[in-house]
């Protein structure tokens, strides 16, 4: 092999490289002038939906032009740790302090409520709202205590009012909330009082605008409501009517209204003789 057309080409061939350099880092130069320097911001690695928690999984970092850096960018992973995101983003695009919501009181709960309908809270205890177990999202029959006869027993009568109606929240747990449980930097969410995440007086349901009327009459006129608990999954509706004491006594029917009755002929009569 002839060495010196060896060592010639590989002249030729480092004369080349450097020049491809010198053009590449030029062009660089020319770019970095033009855009500026590298920034790394926090962009979707996958398609994000409107309030669904984010992390590492779906977020990751890369460099752009400082020139195409979004305004409130972040810039870091962490900094989305214990956020949901408050709008829709597509893969790629980049994570901005307007996108992203930390959980609490301050979040909304009026962009979870269904076009058309109304977000109405009732008083509940432990018994009214099945053992304090019921949980954003569930749903649930509205029962009360009808009555319509001034206290007479005999004519009280219990009636489900609403079928099948969602639950936004119990106390200031709403639908769609953010679980505390295995969240990164858990230490931030100690400092706040948690107790109204895990106790509540009142729960949150949405109705139609005729539906809360419904349920406003009944409290105004002092009506006990309890609520109960359905699959999530049965969306039927039952034809059922109220139910009375007599419905409840069955074959001793008969006995309870002859007594009523018996009652209210002595009632008669005696307002017969006081006049």
């Amino acid at each position: 092999m002839n060495s010196r057309a060896f060592t010639l080409s590989l002249i030729i061939a480092g004369v080349a490289m450097f020049m491809v350099w010198s053009y590449l880092d030029g062009k660089e130069a020319q770019f970095v002038e033009e855009y500026g320097e590298p920034v790394a911001v926090v962009v979707a690695s996958e398609d994000i939906k409107e309030l669904e928690l984010l992390d590492d999984r779906k977020v990751q970092t890369i460099n752009v032009p400082k020139k195409f850096v979004q305004p409130g960018a972040l810039k870091k992973v962490e900094e989305v740790y214990n956020t949901y995101a408050a709008v829709p983003v597509l893969k790629g695009e980049q994570i901005t302090k307007t996108r992203v919501v930390h959980p609490g009181g301050r979040t909304g709960l009026a962009s979870q409520i269904a076009v058309g309908k109304r977000a109405l809270s009732i008083r509940v205890n432990d018994v009214t709202s099945v053992g304090k177990l019921l949980k954003p999202g569930d749903r649930v029959d509205v029962i009360s205590m009808i009555d319509y006869a001034g206290g007479r027993k005999d004519r009280l009568k219990v009636k489900t009012v609403l079928q099948d109606v969602l639950v936004l929240s119990t106390g200031l747990k709403v639908t769609n909330a953010i679980p505390l449980i295995g969240l990164k930097q858990a230490d931030e969410f100690a400092k706040k009082n948690l107790s109204t995440y895990t106790t509540y007086n009142t729960v949150t349901l949405e109705l139609t605008p005729f539906e809360v009327q419904k349920i406003a009459f009944l409290e105004s006129i002092g009506s006990s409501l309890r609520l109960s608990l359905r699959n999530n999954d049965d969306k039927k509706i039952e034809r059922i009517g109220g139910t009375r004491m007599f419905d409840v006594l069955g074959e001793d029917a008969g006995e309870a209204k002859a007594f009523f009755a018996e009652q209210q002929a002595r009632a008669s009569q005696n307002q017969r003789g006081g006049r």
